[in-house]
């Protein structure tokens, strides 16, 4: 017998635990088509505070307390030997009067604290198996388990990864790249204190990033080319430990890795539409680039926030396929930009072409310095439109003063 619901999330991952979580939060039954992953996920995730005011709402973030580290500042360091260098950049959160970006934590601990919240609400009923089909044609689409159960929904929310199978069902082509570059991710013990900050070394090969994690630990995004990622996989404990703090210029001091290695190739994807019919793509079902700037994750929980804005109801076809059109729309501007500014930026590093470092290094010297180009990326790094939208309140603000100023003169 197929079962019915308003809305079908297929995906169980962090972005569609949170699809999940927030259209039952507006009233909607949700079907939950989530098989647990088979392998633990070692990665973690800068969560900028945007996503962490999303994951509060959702009743998630408490969750986490005690096993998340605050990200007070964002260190950009050029580690390369190139002749054209740029200058080390360093943005404090107090800078926008905030006491962090956001916070680092472990994705396995971000995914335990969604799938808890998932079992307390009672308007979302999980599958533990993966979808096989989906059929999007109909009024209320279906969408067959692996088991050949079925399940429909007036709304679906394709949160299946690079792979979708929804995002096939609704022929959303996508445009894939790759990237000569493998990611090694791990955690690690130090002796010094990381006093909140993160550092982001540039290398030919690509970003060595530390990020803190609560107490003397931290966790790395290690990008190398695929052959120097075999080298690093087979070093025996203590030689991967003087390499990493070499890396890392001693700025922790002594290091332990106190996790298994995980190694991932880079590739980049992007979704012609970010929704068609009845069919919304979120999370990696959209997008997906190098893990450069805390973007990745991030993007994808302003997917799920945008889900806010579908009408509470959606009657017939016609009114779904207007909201999901109304959703591609509005998530266009902020993928299309975000993809190619984190594409540009990895491929900066990969050219050893001098008129592009010489583009990078001045880049960063103007980011470097002080005044209204330092503040938009600040805040267009946290939450996009916010420095346009808070220059045009600034701007207004100024016109108001002078016509103000200007009626004084007058009736004097």
């Amino acid at each position: 017998m197929t079962k019915t619901f308003d809305a079908v999330v297929i995906g169980g991952g962090l972005a569609g635990c949170a699809a999940a979580l927030l259209l039952a939060q507006g009233g909607r039954s949700v079907g939950f088509v989530a098989p647990k992953a088979p392998v633990k996920d070692g990665r973690t995730t800068a969560l900028l505070m945007p996503s962490i005011a999303l994951l509060d709402e959702l009743g998630v973030w408490s969750h986490l307390n005690g096993k998340t580290a605050p990200l007070r500042t964002m260190r950009i360091a050029d580690a390369s030997r190139r002749l054209l260098r740029a200058p080390t950049v360093s943005f404090n959160s107090s800078e926008i009067d905030e006491d962090a970006f956001g916070h680092n934590a472990a994705n396995a601990d971000l995914l335990a604290a969604l799938d808890d919240r998932i079992a307390e609400t009672p308007s979302i009923t999980r599958f533990d198996q993966p979808a096989r089909s989906v059929s999007p044609e109909a009024a209320a689409p279906i969408v067959t388990l692996a088991d050949g159960m079925e399940i429909e929904g007036r709304l679906i929310i394709a949160a299946d990864g690079r792979n979708s199978v929804a995002r096939e069902a609704a022929g959303i082509k996508t445009r894939v790249w790759s990237y000569p570059q493998s990611a090694i991710v791990l955690t690690f013990s130090h002796k010094l204190p990381h006093r909140d900050v993160s550092t982001e070394f540039h290398t030919e090969e690509g970003p060595f990033t530390q990020v803190p994690l609560s107490g003397n630990r931290s966790s790395l995004v290690w990008v190398v080319k695929p052959e120097h990622a075999e080298r690093i996989m087979a070093l025996s404990p203590d030689a991967l430990n003087r390499e990493i703090e070499d890396r890392l210029q001693s700025i922790l001091g002594t290091v332990t890795v106190d996790s298994e290695l995980q190694r991932f190739p880079l590739s980049g994807m992007v979704a012609e539409n970010f929704g068609r019919g009845a069919i919304a793509l979120v999370g990696e079902a959209a997008h997906l680039f190098p893990p450069i700037g805390a973007q990745g994750l991030n993007l994808g929980m302003r997917d799920v926030a945008e889900l806010r804005n579908l009408p509470a109801q959606l009657e017939d076809r016609a009114s779904v396929e207007a909201a999901i059109a109304k959703f591609d729309r509005a998530r266009r501007p902020d993928i299309v930009s975000r993809t190619q500014a984190v594409d540009l930026l990895n491929r900066s590093l990969l050219n050893g072409l001098l008129p592009v470092q010489f583009a990078r290094a001045a880049g960063l010297t103007l980011l470097a310095g002080t005044g209204p180009v330092r503040q938009l990326a600040l805040k267009e790094g946290m939450k996009p439109g916010s420095a346009l939208t808070g220059f045009g309140g600034h701007l207004r603000e100024q016109i108001r003063r002078k016509r103000a100023g200007s009626d004084r003169e007058q009736q004097r």
